[in-house]
């Protein structure tokens, strides 16, 4: 697969290739110090940028097809893990992956939404937009770790549920809307991580928590630009404004109290290194288990339903 390079990458993939060539010549002459200069401007330069990224630009590197899916943070993060399928009402939706792992000394039910890499495995996985029997497979899962008394961890990474006729007909609102209501009276520990684009109900489906957590670069929000944009601008061409008028980066969402921490990721972006960006997740979770895990059932619930409460809730 061709790397994908965002436009504002690009001055720093021209240091980088400019850096690849002088090693080359470098065998025949010394080159170590202009070699040094430029690997110190590469690395001011990726500090500069990625420090002040726009919404929109946070929003391309959420949707980078090089960055880690759940599998692929399920794999990296966790060991002992044995997928689990079906709703034992329809079929199994490949674009819901969950089962039972263990997290170093923790054992949980972990549940992601997961794309494709390519044009077959996209199509194999619906491009990441769960059916209502995603929604209810991942339903049967939460009341499994329930029964087992085991925490649940969401990792959401969707465009949006799939919008489709069939859905409709197989009622797509009304299991999000059971999600929503199961999900908040869950008597054991749930974490929520956004771990790329988390668009709509189709995160929200899988989004309530006693915690929320959002990846650096990625996205949380009820409407994505392009539609924000081709609903309020009859355009597309507008989705930069959009992005920035909806507000929907980490750094957004924590300021507004929607999520509870932000987790950091390898410069440039977690596609950068798919192993160091598992471990900042890890230990994130690892250390949101060591609290959750202490608190009583009817405590977990009470607070949940008082922290979804608050939101938009505002005095002047």
């Amino acid at each position: 697969m061709a790397k994908t390079i965002l436009e504002f990458e690009k001055p720093i993939i021209e240091l980088e290739e400019k850096i690849a060539e002088m090693r080359k010549v470098s065998e025949d002459f010394d080159l170590s110090n202009e070699i040094k200069v430029l690997e110190d401007k590469v690395m001011k330069l990726k500090e500069s940028i990625y420090k002040e990224l726009t919404r929109w630009q946070r929003v391309q590197l959420a949707r980078h097809p090089e960055r880690p899916y759940s599998l692929d943070y399920i794999y990296l993060m966790t060991r002992n893990f044995v997928e689990l399928h079906g709703d034992r009402l329809f079929k199994d939706d490949k674009a819901v992956v969950g089962g039972f792992a263990r997290i170093d000394d923790y054992k949980v039910m972990i549940i992601g939404q997961q794309k494709g890499r390519d044009t077959k495995s996209n199509i194999y996985r619906n491009f990441g937009m769960p059916n209502p029997e995603g929604y209810r497979k991942a339903l049967r899962l939460m009341k499994l770790a329930e029964k087992f008394n085991k925490p649940v961890i969401t990792l959401l990474d969707t465009p949006g549920a799939y919008p489709g006729l069939e859905a409709e007909e197989r009622g797509q609102a009304e299991a999000i809307a059971r999600n929503l209501m199961e999900m908040s009276q869950l008597r054991v520990p749930i974490i929520v991580v956004i771990i790329g684009e988390g668009a709509s109900g189709g995160a929200l489906g899988m989004g309530v928590g006693d915690r929320i957590l959002m990846l650096e670069n990625t996205w949380y929000s009820v409407i994505s630009p392009e539609s924000c944009s081709s609903i309020l601008w009859r355009s597309w061409d507008y989705k930069e404004q959009a992005a920035e008028a909806l507000k929907l980066t980490s750094s957004d969402l924590l300021e507004l109290q929607i999520i509870d921490k932000i987790v950091p990721e390898p410069l440039g972006g977690a596609h950068k290194s798919h192993e160091e960006a598992a471990a900042y997740l890890k230990k994130a979770l690892t250390d949101e288990l060591a609290q959750l895990t202490k608190i009583k059932p009817d405590k977990l619930i009470e607070t949940r339903i008082d922290k979804f409460g608050k939101m938009g809730a505002f005095t002047e």
